[in-house]
């Protein structure tokens, strides 16, 4: 099965890493993939752009299907292999609906971050204000609160949307696995970072986790003062 499967990649992409973890939980390991470097544009190159006219990565095929959005290639692989590996999505309507909810609502917390973090990158010097910075920060900072009263009320040990591990996880940990990496102040977000500890030996997530992250542990401080 997993061997006409395809996966471009980069290392330390979220939603590249969504996806691999989605393959591991599923048990398809054994399929192809090819890291590419974001630093030399190769996720720009023909390869790419002949499944991916956005030449954007993860680029992802099974067999003639090909699913290039990340969310999307998650829910293709659990619909797919329902009965392979771990399930992701519950058959309970209000349990779905939970699991659902912080899947979409993953794209706050991830824009969020990059807008502190990878301030400098995105922003030209010549229009960069401190004060939006500051908001930026502000604005984060009622993020990770939100998020970690998520966690305080479903109580200690549970995972995002309950006390299985579910697509929530697979989608939102690549997300929160940049806060310690960056050095975000543990008192931030005490909840998230319990998650964190708790998840990060899980083997699917050890199996996919970031090559240049195993490299260099620690990221710059761009988290430091939140």
């Amino acid at each position: 099965m997993a061997q006409n499967m395809m996966l471009y990649w980069g290392s330390g992409s979220p939603p590249c890493w969504r996806v691999m973890i989605a393959l591991e939980e599923k048990m398809l390991q054994g399929y192809k993939h090819k890291l590419l470097s974001f630093e030399k544009n190769e996720h720009k190159c023909e390869e790419v752009k002949a499944l991916n006219p956005r030449a954007q990565v993860p680029t992802f095929k099974h067999g003639d299907i090909v699913v290039n959005e990340s969310l999307a290639a998650c829910l293709y692989l659990e619909s797919a292999f329902k009965s392979h590996g771990t399930r992701l999505i519950p058959d309970d309507p209000t349990e779905q609906a939970l699991v659902y909810q912080r899947m979409f609502e993953t794209n706050n917390l991830q824009q969020k971050m990059y807008d502190v973090a990878f301030y400098e990158h995105y922003v030209p010097e010549g229009e960069r204000l401190e004060s939006a910075l500051k908001r930026n920060k502000e604005s984060l900072v009622a993020e990770l609160k939100l998020w970690d009263g998520y966690l305080e009320k479903m109580g200690k040990g549970s995972y995002l949307a309950g006390k299985s591990f579910t697509m929530a996880d697979v989608v939102c940990f690549p997300i929160i696995a940049f806060f310690p990496r960056l050095h975000c102040p543990r008192e931030r977000c005490p909840r998230l970072m319990e998650y964190y500890e708790m998840l990060k030996d899980r083997p699917s997530i050890k199996a996919s986790w970031p090559p240049h992250w195993l490299e260099k542990p620690e990221g710059p401080d761009t988290l430091k003062n939140l």
